[in-house]
């Protein structure tokens, strides 16, 4: 089968190799992929920023979409031609986030998507809408699992509540997604007004361009009548989180998500003083995944897909991530 791996780092450096297909267990299901997508963590894995000691060589990618081609004589779960994604963390079915469940992670710990065939346990596999195409199908292990996880699982979002969205990449767009449908009021902040545009015609209640004047936390606050936002989707990291905390209301919630920002030192007092409930979001489990697909069947809902590259245009793909100019998400086809 054809498959990319990581060898060395670098976008250059992946490199397009032959395979066997893999062989299936007894409680394995084989996939055939007809799509890809593409996350940030993806770009810092090739280019060996996410962890510099991966071991190599490595099949990655977390997000894939594809056709159960073979069984193992006890799946119970999956039969011939069922259309399914692989969820992002293999470990983890349900319950708490646990060391050994993160050590299962796809395109990380384990072989990742980015290849004609994979083989999973029929527990690490979830149905894929039956309104979405492969394309979409592939956008929703990763970046829309960690905007339910961050919104609906840890945030609890209520009708009414207000939600701050940073940028416009697949977990921000997923995040205004599911804010609408959960009732809830959006502020979604970028340094582009044609994005901006485009997160308008999604329903965005107020657009802020962080470019033009950076005290975008001032502007939520201002919007709230200076109570503070319910929720921020925090995908910056460091370089935002002060930010964030301040835009936040006294006992909001904030749902740590990304380190796309480069910063200083955080200084917690605020936190403490105004009951801000700070949570990580490292993706979520198969049952919400499940809960969420739920959701995304009932409402119709259709993920955002960008730009969509071919199997062998791999690097265009990554370079088109690095560049920043996507809105929601990055498909590679196959």
């Amino acid at each position: 089968m054809k498959a990319y791996e990581i060898r060395d780092f670098g976008i250059e450096n992946l490199k397009a190799v032959e395979r066997p297909v893999p062989e299936v267990g007894e409680t394995q299901v084989l996939v055939r992929f007809h799509a890809a997508s593409l996350n940030y963590r993806d770009l810092l894995m090739v280019t060996g920023r996410y962890n510099p000691k991966l071991k190599t060589p490595l099949i990655p990618l977390s997000d894939g979409a594809g056709e159960v081609v073979q069984v193992g004589s006890k799946v119970t779960i999956w039969k011939e031609g069922d259309r399914v994604t692989p969820i992002f963390m293999q470990g983890w079915i349900d319950g708490g986030i646990e060391a050994e469940k993160a050590r299962t992670t796809l395109g990380g710990d384990l072989d990742g998507v980015l290849a004609e065939f994979g083989v999973f346990d029929e527990s690490g596999l979830v149905k894929i809408p039956g309104h979405l195409s492969y394309e979409e199908g592939a956008t929703l292990p990763c970046a829309a699992v960690t905007a339910w996880n961050g919104l609906m699982v840890s945030g609890g979002l209520k009708e009414g509540e207000t939600v701050l969205l940073m940028g416009t990449g697949g977990v921000s767009i997923f995040g205004l997604q599911f804010a609408k449908l959960a009732g809830a009021k959006t502020i979604i902040i970028s340094s582009s007004d044609e994005k901006l545009g485009r997160a308008d015609v999604l329903g965005a209640d107020h657009l802020f361009n962080y470019k033009e004047n950076p005290d975008w936390d001032e502007a939520a606050l201002v919007y709230t009548a200076r109570r503070g936002v319910d929720h921020v989707l925090e995908v910056g990291g460091a370089g935002t989180l002060g930010r964030s905390v301040h835009a936040v209301r006294m006992g909001g919630h904030i749902a740590l998500i990304g380190v796309l920002a480069a910063g200083e030192g955080f200084d917690p007092t605020r936190i403490l003083m105004n009951s801000i409930k700070l949570q990580g979001i490292f993706v979520g489990s198969r049952t919400m995944f499940e809960e969420m697909n739920r959701t995304i069947s009932a409402e119709y809902l259709k993920p955002v897909v960008d730009k969509v590259f071919g199997f062998e245009e791999i690097h265009e793909a990554l370079r088109f991530m690095e560049s920043g100019s996507h809105f929601g998400k990055i498909v590679v086809k196959f």
